[in-house]
């Protein structure tokens, strides 16, 4: 019996990592634009993509990030690379972990209030977690990907 055998794939997904004029469950809130100096920077290329902020448990890769009228979007790639990587990979496949978080050192802020708004800020990396800090910071599986690929032929 001749056939080909399936090879995991990228699983690529897309989301809302921060969301302009939203306070999270710490009283953070991200001003519209405050990634721009980083991302101008870095690119999405500079910033991790991580699972659950563990600094050793790279998931993936950012392909894309764009600060627009709504937040910030991000769109990337969870490898199989690492044991930590698949385990990212199925808990998304799954719907299991849907969370985006992000990890960055306030540049610029100013208090209002309880809140502190972020004006500036130096992003290091965006997590895929369980339970984000801003609760409507979300991704799903980009259209199109199933998180698996055919590959060689099997005897």
């Amino acid at each position: 019996m001749t056939g080909r055998i399936v090879e995991p794939a990228p699983l690529v997904i897309e989301g809302y990592a921060s969301l302009w004029g939203v306070a999270d469950l710490n009283r953070d809130v991200v001003a519209k634009g405050a990634f721009a100096a980083s991302l101008a920077k870095s690119g999405p290329g500079g910033v991790r993509m991580l699972h659950q902020h563990e600094g050793r448990s790279v998931a993936g890769v950012w392909d894309e990030m764009v600060e627009d009228e709504r937040g910030l979007f991000v769109r990337g790639r969870i490898l199989d690379w690492s044991p930590e990587a698949r385990f990212a990979q199925a808990l998304a496949r799954a719907g299991a972990m849907d969370g985006l978080s992000i990890g960055f050192r306030a540049a610029r802020a100013r208090r209002e209030g309880a809140l502190r708004v972020l004006v500036e800020v130096e992003l290091w990396e965006v997590s895929l977690v369980t339970f984000p800090m801003l609760p409507a910071a979300r991704f799903s599986i980009a259209s199109g990907s199933s998180g698996f690929q055919t590959g060689k032929k099997a005897a």
